[in-house]
């Protein structure tokens, strides 16, 4: 097939080529007058099974012929002569044995890293063994690196990597994929230097980036017949360019320094190598103008050279769109756009980027139009159902149910999916309100089956028992084997998602998502005896990490004609339209990721790769993505976060075209005249008709249905936030109560009142026992008893701590002026005339020699001021009226001759009730007056009237609408019935 060559035989395809059409464009065009049987002595290898599906497609278009035999790159090692060859260890195996290696390193160095990274730890790890066996680095190699200039924790690092590489080389039969690529690579090699084939071996599609892979590519090269083919070969690069690509630290980022490295293993120059027949690039200047913009630093003064010389530049660039969108979401949705309008058009087009979070806006902003992409990413395994449902089951077993985690899995879909799923969620959905109403934040066996008694279903109590027996208790926070932990965690999984009704597994395993979860399990399964004992956190860790490496995918459900794809993916695929999106820097190319072993001068030094490797390759594809037929570049000037930074290829590209007088700033020019049309078309797309704000609500609601009673604490609510009267007293709405119960200052006001009644009542005729130390045992029992927050019950304790000693010495002078008679007392008194009940409850009544009455209310919080006290804060002086008209149950009608807030906050102390100035008659008169006001039908209640702070919130802020109008908006006195 091939001509003899006094070198290595090395064929190019310039960047914008369909490689996998050229490819079976010219072995047909090179078979056509021979034999059948000589194609199919072809020996086709190529480096993935997208690129090998792809040539099978176009082979089987037509006319019908003997097929080469395509194969992988990993497929060498299934030749019979290598059946000796062991089979390499499953990369989750090695994983986590590795998992206990750095366990124990983070028990002995704690600081390297949180527990959180330990299935990272060990991933990287793995990947950097991988690649030590892949490029053929010895241990020795790492042993002999000197670090004595560099810090203690790269010592450490290194010290670590080389005990886990002697642990990986105990036993026999350990080799892991990399280390038995590279084995067979070398004794393929071994066995074609003794024995050369003679039928011709292409290996095609590979850029060499891989040690192993570029010894084969080597070893084909100079085989008779041996051809390798090279994907975006750049032709037009000059041969003094390809001379600087010499050194992994100055040239690995650029697009053709696996090629350089390539041809100086060969012994080659790029004049040696040969353009493969056919193909062609849709536009040799555009990829002569990109060649420029990518050369390696310096480029001023090439581009001031070089630069004048390029022409056709309009031409070349007349298909190219630069979109520069302000934001995230107007990127997406301009590509949504024009994605939607190649559907209508007939004209195949693909989202190439490796921004998955822009991907999904993307499908979001199509999915208005009904469009389903479709993405060969897929859709990461723990995001979905499947994979979310049992990384709760995993929780149960590390922390303690509450009210959320459980009603989280009670609500999921694949909870009790076996039958009657229907009234499960009925009974979830009233288990909820319950919850939310009543508590607790942590549900008990007791309180379940309280529920049920009070459920009127005869599922009700079956069905508790079931959450009983399945969800609670299930704590396992200590060390256990990990084959016993799986086992437990899909036994676990299984019975809830089959339900109270049904042993078996439920929907769990079904669909795509199911089986893929279903095979991920397995392999955990099986590989688990290999992980030792774990905690119950660094298996919910572990697990989060292995649903991660996997991805459900569906073929069949995407539109055929609307693509997204990997950058992968795009080597080995065509499309009429190619928009490269998200090319901001962190996102294409994305930023190396942290390396905790080895650091880049390392690296090098052990001839390993650096980290700007993943940039040279993302840089590849760009070079070859943006030489297709119609080209966007698409970028996002902002984030919610910061502005951002071009990436580096748009950089380049605009401005070597932008300091090009003439075609190259009138092609820039153009490119982003068409991407702000589209901008401009998707803020049009996205404008609505301005609609007037909302007005400041103050109903008017007819007298018959206002309010004709209310405790003294609501009076000030009334005063200051009417509207919240009005919803909660009219309209009878309450607020939703919090699914998790926290201990809020309601809850540490009602401890601390029952702490301080217990103490008063057990000392009201032991003055002995009014001591620091009993009244923190009796806070201790009742903590113990109503607050089940631990970090609560310590802080609140200390709190009453700091004041015992305050309140103990106003105790003190309080039982001299009185004794107490009454607790939790409530009273109500009537305004004569309306048909209005003020109703109260003191925390305390004493009553002193003269009988005289003494008010006093707890407070947690900070007492409410003088002024406070007399313009809003009226609870005091309003039990003080009640007080003396005889309104509070078991006391008479008392003169009231003082009242005072007793604080328990930041310090205890009394502020007593102004009544000197606002006596309790006063207080009654103004409070008949309020009253007389709201009863009047011109009367609103106004939202926000008098909030002591604009930073106030209030329970009904939302149903006013607040945000839409502020405090300087009037009043809309609307009239409601």
């Amino acid at each position: 097939m091939f001509d003899p060559l006094p070198h290595p035989r090395l064929f190019g395809m310039p960047p914008g080529a369909d490689f996998p059409a050229a490819l079976v464009d010219h072995l047909r065009a090179a078979h056509a007058d021979r034999p059948p049987q000589d194609l199919a002595r072809v020996r086709l290898i190529v480096n993935t099974r997208r690129m090998a599906r792809r040539i099978r497609d176009l082979f089987d278009q037509g006319p019908a012929l003997l097929l080469p035999r395509i194969e992988l790159i990993t497929d060498l090692g299934q030749s019979h002569h290598l059946a000796e060859v062991p089979e390499a260890v499953p990369a989750l195996r090695r994983r986590l044995e590795l998992v206990e290696l750095i366990s124990a390193l983070l028990d002995a160095e704690p600081d390297l890293a949180p527990r959180a990274a330990l299935y990272d730890l060990a991933d990287s790890l793995a990947r950097v063994l991988d690649e030590m066996n892949g490029e053929g680095v010895a241990p020795e190699v790492l042993e002999a690196l000197d670090v004595s200039d560099m810090s203690g924790h790269w010592a450490r690092a290194l010290r670590f990597l080389t005990i886990a590489r002697r642990f990986q080389d105990d036993g026999e039969a350990r080799l892991d994929t990399e280390a038995r690529q590279r084995l067979v690579t070398q004794m393929t090699l071994a066995a074609w230097a003794e024995d050369p084939p003679q039928d011709p071996i292409i290996l095609a599609g590979s850029t060499g980036s891989r040690g192993s892979t570029n010894l084969l590519m080597q070893g084909v090269a100079r085989l008779p017949q041996g051809a390798v083919v090279l994907p975006g070969f750049d032709f037009e690069m000059p041969e003094d360019v390809w001379n600087r690509l010499d050194s992994a630290l100055t040239g690995e980022d650029h697009p053709q320094f696996r090629f350089a490295r390539l041809l100086a293993g060969l012994g080659m120059t790029p004049a040696e190598v040969l353009a493969w027949p056919g193909a062609t690039s849709p536009s040799v200047a555009r990829n002569r103008a990109v060649s420029l913009a990518l050369r390696p630093a310096p480029v001023t003064h090439q581009w001031m050279n070089e630069g004048p010389q390029l022409t056709g530049l309009t031409g070349a660039m007349e298909n190219v769109t630069l979109l520069e969108a302000p934001s995230a979401r107007a990127e997406a949705l301009a590509i949504a756009m024009r994605m939607r309008q190649a559907a209508e058009d007939g004209v195949t087009a693909a989202l190439i980027t490796p921004d998955r979070m822009l991907t999904r806006q993307v499908s979001a902003a199509l999915d208005r139009w009904d469009i389903v992409p479709d993405d060969s990413g897929g859709q990461p395994l723990q995001l979905s159902p499947p994979g979310r449902f049992l990384r709760h089951v995993a929780d149960l077993f590390s922390t303690r149910v509450t009210a959320e985690s459980l009603l989280t899995l009670l609500k999921h879909p694949l909870t009790h999916s076996a039958v009657k799923r229907g009234p499960h969620l009925l009974l979830s959905r009233a288990l909820e309100l319950r919850l939310r109403r009543k508590g607790p934040p942590f549900p008990t066996a007791d309180s379940l089956r309280a529920f049920a008694a009070a459920h009127r279903d005869d599922m009700a109590g079956p069905w508790a028992e079931w959450i009983i027996a399945t969800f609670l208790g299930r704590e396992r926070p200590e060390k256990v084997p990990l084959a016993e932990r799986v086992a437990d965690h899909l036994a676990l999984a299984e019975r809830i998602a089959g339900g109270h009704l049904d042993p078996g597994p439920g929907k769990l395993w079904e669909e795509r998502g199911g089986v893929k979860a279903a095979e991920t399990m397995d392999e955990l399964r099986r590989e688990s005896v290999h992980g030792g004992s774990i905690d119950a956190r660094d298996y919910a860790t572990l697990f989060n990490a292995v649903l991660g490496r996997a991805e459900v995918r569906d073929p069949d459900s995407g539109h055929a004609g609307v693509l997204v794809w990997g950058t992968l993916e795009a080597r080995v695929q065509g499309a009429d339209l190619v928009i490269l999106g998200g090319l901001n820097e962190g996102a294409w190319p994305e930023l190396p990721p942290p390396d905790p072993w080895l650091n880049r001068e390392m690296r090098h030094k052990a001839g390993m790769l650096v980290p700007e490797r993943k940039i040279g390759l993302s840089a590849h594809d760009f070079q070859q993505a943006i030489a297709a037929k119609e080209v966007w570049l698409t970028r996002s000037i902002r984030t919610q976060d910061a502005e951002t930074v071009p990436s580096r290829w748009i950089s380049r590209l605009t401005n070597l075209l932008g300091g090009l007088p003439g075609e190259g700033q009138a092609a820039l020019s153009e490119m982003r005249a068409r991407g702000a049309a589209w901008v401009a078309r998707a803020r049009t797309l996205e404008a609505v008709a301005r609609i007037d704000p909302a007005p400041r609500p103050a109903p008017r609601p007819p007298r018959a249905a206002r309010p004709d009673r209310l405790s003294v604490t609501e009076i000030q609510r009334l005063i200051r936030d009417p509207y919240a009267v009005y919803a909660r007293r009219v309209l009878r709405l309450e607020p939703l109560d919090p699914l998790m119960k926290l201990p809020d200052a309601l809850l540490r006001g009602t401890v601390l009142h029952e702490v301080l009644e217990h103490f008063v009542k057990e000392t009201r005729d032991d003055p002995a026992a009014r001591t620091a130390e009993r009244l923190l045992a009796l806070c201790d029992a009742v903590l113990s008893r109503e607050v089940p927050w631990a970090e609560a019950r310590h802080l609140w304790r200390a709190r009453m701590a700091r004041v015992a000693g305050g309140f103990l010495a106003d105790e003190l002078q309080r039982r001299e002026r009185g004794d107490p008679v009454g607790f939790e007392v409530k009273g109500r008194a009537e305004i004569a005339g309306l048909g209005f009940t003020l109703t109260a409850k003191a925390d305390r009544i004493d009553l002193d020699a003269n009988g005289n009455a003494l008010l006093y209310d707890y407070k947690t919080g900070a007492p409410p001021g003088e002024k406070k006290q007399i313009h809003f804060d009226r609870q005091l002086l309003l039990s003080a009226a009640i007080a003396e008209r005889g309104g509070f149950e078991t006391v008479e009608p008392r003169l009231v001759v003082g009242a005072a807030y007793i604080g328990l906050g930041a310090s205890a102390g009394e502020v007593p009730a102004p009544l000197d100035k606002i006596p309790p008659g006063k207080a009654w008169e103004d409070f008949c007056a309020l009253i007389s006001a709201y009863y009047e039908e011109t009367q609103g209640f106004t939202a926000r009237r008098a909030m002591f702070s604009k930073a106030d919130t209030g329970d009904y802020d939302q149903l006013a609408r607040f945000g839409e109008w502020d405090v300087t908006t009037g009043p809309d006195r609307r009239e409601v019935r």
